[in-house]
């Protein structure tokens, strides 16, 4: 598959321009669409010995050598699953338009475990309600004001880590009123997000106390963290308030790569949302627009496995490319959003990763989307794969919120 540079439309372009004398980006990476270079696609519909997929039933092999390759070049090896119970008996209050349950998952064995604080949000219903399932960054209890939420840990004295601080990110009310459910947890009671101590987390689990530089096809801390989301799903599985099988894996940012990785290898999640994922998530990383696999690698040495590194500065020879990564979704729904201000995320990539998934997805009976061009601000684009590019900053927003929400009505069906 043959790819060159296209330009933006002039419009766009120049609000791009404008947009980035606004916001800081790092300096020293590329930022202009014309500087983008002429780059190959690694083939979606062909197989590592030349074979050519023309046939919904050879799909299944495909789809499994490209997991493979993501496996052992990008994010590491998916342990095995673990037992998952509640630790005590939820703690529970009611709220305008539903419940709270902050409660606690042992995952792991009783001599092997970690302890996951988990927030479930569940409107008022008398049937099985789909459910929105993600991690938050700062904690559980910055995703509302909630003053009953607790907080784990010493009271937070920095406006970051206060409470309800992440609330923008969370529109419970809204979400509620639609009769979804929320589901999250901190994504660093699963991982820590740091280069030195993140096996001290779920690591400990499948072997991984090793210490230093991750092994070349280690289970990154993004492979964990995508574990932990199939963990969660689990013990959602034993729960008859929730529908099981409408549950909807989503994240924002490095978590947005995370629910890409965890939608690739659990196909029981129904739709798969990335949120501003950028390099690694749903980007172009070919594009070496903004963010790159050597700054990545750089900056978070833990999120990709030790066999990521070979390919700082040297783009073309990463046998994947992000197309390849979405289309381990099909044939489920799977959606992405990006900004225009959050041009260190590559908006323009993230589009064009989700539009060459596509041959995949009309492989299987699916549409996708149709067009290279990138949809007018605002404009969402909900085939199968749905896009839509905002205003504003690399963020999740109500109006991102709103269109996931559409999505899921969509494909899953109205909730009531």
């Amino acid at each position: 598959m043959r790819t060159t540079s296209l330009a933006l439309s002039i419009a766009l372009l120049m609000s791009f321009i404008a947009l980035e004398e606004a916001v800081a980006q790092p300096k020293g990476f590329n930022y202009d669409e014309s500087k983008v270079p002429s780059y190959t696609l690694p083939e979606l519909l062909v197989m590592r010995d030349g074979t050519k997929v023309t046939k919904p039933e050879q799909w299944p092999a495909r789809r499994k050598e490209i997991l493979e390759l993501y496996k052992d070049q990008v994010f590491g090896q998916m342990p095995a699953a673990k037992p998952v119970k509640v630790l005590q008996q939820p703690k529970v209050h009611q709220i305008e338009n539903g419940t709270v349950e902050q409660f606690t998952l042992r995952i792991g064995s009783d001599d092997k475990y970690l302890d996951l604080p988990a927030l479930l949000y569940l409107p008022k219903s008398d049937k099985p309600v789909p459910v929105f399932l993600g991690y938050n960054f700062p904690g559980n209890h910055t995703v509302s004001a909630d003053p009953q939420l607790i907080i784990n840990g010493p009271e937070p004295t920095d406006a970051k880590h206060a409470r309800g601080a992440s609330a923008s990110r969370w529109p419970i009310d809204e979400i509620l009123k639609r009769r979804y459910g929320v589901v999250t947890a901190c994504y660093q009671d699963l991982t820590p997000d740091n280069g030195k101590t993140f096996r001290t987390g779920a690591h400990r689990l499948f072997g991984g106390e090793n210490q230093g530089e991750l092994g070349a096809n280690e289970t990154s801390a993004i492979g964990a963290w995508a574990w932990g989301l199939s963990r969660i799903l689990d013990h959602l599985e034993t729960d008859k308030r929730i529908d099981a099988k409408r549950v909807i894996v989503h994240g924002h940012s490095r978590l947005g790569k995370t629910s890409l990785w965890a939608g690739a290898n659990d196909e029981r999640f129904a739709i798969v949302i990335s949120n501003n994922s950028g390099e690694g998530g749903a980007a172009i990383t070919r594009r070496r627009f903004g963010e790159t696999i050597a700054r990545i690698n750089t900056s978070f040495p833990h999120w990709f496995c030790g066999n990521y590194k070979q390919y700082n500065d040297q783009e073309d020879k990463l046998p994947v490319d992000s197309h390849m990564l979405i289309a381990l979704a099909a044939p489920r729904p799977v959606y992405f959003a990006s900004a225009v201000e959050d041009t260190w995320a590559d908006p323009r990539g993230e589009f064009l990763g989700a539009f060459h998934a596509g041959p995949f997805y009309r492989l299987l009976g699916k549409e996708a989307l149709e067009s290279e061009k990138l949809p007018e601000v605002n404009q969402p684009v909900q085939t199968t794969v749905g896009y839509h590019i905002r205003t504003g900053k690399h963020d999740i927003t109500l109006y991102d919120w709103t269109q996931y929400m559409d999505f899921a009505d969509k494909h899953l069906g109205k909730a009531k």
